[in-house]
């Protein structure tokens, strides 16, 4: 699951509009895309799973978050 590198999902919705700030954790290939719908972990994937969203982006800027 990628992991998104924000303290809270608060703060991931606070970005809409902006860039992804995201830290790739699969070691089949990745899992970012530019325009889709994936989901993600934060605030650390490996260590600190605290919240979990769904994320929305198009052309590079997250457009929406679940």
């Amino acid at each position: 699951m990628l992991g998104a590198l924000y303290p809270t999902k608060k703060a991931l919705k606070d970005s809409i509009g902006k860039s992804l700030n995201y830290l790739e954790t699969s070691m089949f290939g990745t899992e970012y895309k530019e325009t889709g719908t994936f989901a993600v972990v934060g605030p650390d994937p490996y260590r600190d799973r605290k919240w979990f969203a769904t994320v929305t982006m198009e052309d590079d800027i997250i457009k929406n978050v679940k």
